[in-house]
């Protein structure tokens, strides 16, 4: 999951991207954020392999469309529904579990060149949890990096690097051309007609049971088929959170297939 430049298109919630530097930004300090209302209106989020096992207990886990497809947990079923944030973006239930591409905001490693390979923290300025706050912890002490923005570094590190093991998982998905365009339909008593969601990309259990066997213990003996699992497994999360949508009244009407 590529992380994008300054100079190209923003990620996912951000409104700008800005070097991390102790000369502009020596004085600022960042604290917790409290408000995300721009994660509240979405209802898809990148996931990176290192999160399956945790994200499919609470989450259906599928694959985005398109020549690029990236994993993504499902808030909500439906373009702006997000059944487990409030409208300001705060957790309705703290023990469900929240993706690292939201736990990583403001901050991101990026690349501050086209030409480059280095990666440069940087923060989206336009953030409120971040700035010349008295409450909050400073970024720098004495010129130097603070042990906060230290943390934060290596949270964006290690975020990197799971990053590009999905990448790779994502590279053997599309050889072994185990992704099929998803549908789900939902027909709740009563209904005249099914609610139908298409839009995504799920694995096709029929060639995944019918993969050559050297084919079966490379994804075995590099830790890929566990991963299928537990994507094929999150699935049925699929109706959990239409039974939420349903009971929030967030549920639009039906169209026929």
């Amino acid at each position: 999951m590529a992380t994008a430049a300054p100079t190209q298109n923003l990620p996912l919630f951000y409104n700008a991207v800005e070097p991390l530097n102790s000369t502009q930004h020596g004085k600022m300090k960042v604290r917790t954020i409290l408000r995300m209302p721009q994660v509240a209106q979405t209802h898809a989020i990148p996931v990176t392999v290192d999160e399956f096992s945790l994200v499919q207990r609470h989450f259906p886990i599928v694959f985005s469309v398109g020549d690029n497809p990236i994993p993504i947990a499902l808030f909500g079923l439906n373009e702006g529904v997000n059944v487990f944030l409030d409208a300001d973006g705060r957790p309705l239930d703290s023990s469900v579990y929240m993706p690292a591409y939201i736990r990583r905001y403001p901050f991101l490693l990026a690349r501050l060149r086209p030409d480059s390979d280095e990666l440069s923290l940087c923060f989206d300025p336009t953030c409120e949890g971040i700035g010349a706050d008295e409450d909050g912890a400073p970024l720098f002490e004495n010129g130097e990096p603070s042990e906060v923005i230290k943390g934060i570094l290596q949270f964006n590190e290690m975020f990197e690097q799971a990053g590009a093991r999905t990448g790779a998982f994502m590279r053997d998905l599309k050889e072994l051309d185990l992704l099929m365009p998803g549908e789900l339909s939902i027909q709740p008593e009563g209904a005249p007609q099914p609610f139908i969601y298409r839009g995504f990309q799920m694995v096709n259990e029929e060639k995944l049971a019918n993969l050559r066997g050297d084919q079966l213990r490379k994804i075995h003996k590099n830790g890929m088929l566990p991963l299928l699992y537990a994507h094929i497994f999150s699935i049925a999360m699929m109706r959990e959170i239409f039974g939420r949508q349903a009971r929030l009244g967030l549920v639009p009407q039906p169209v026929a297939a």
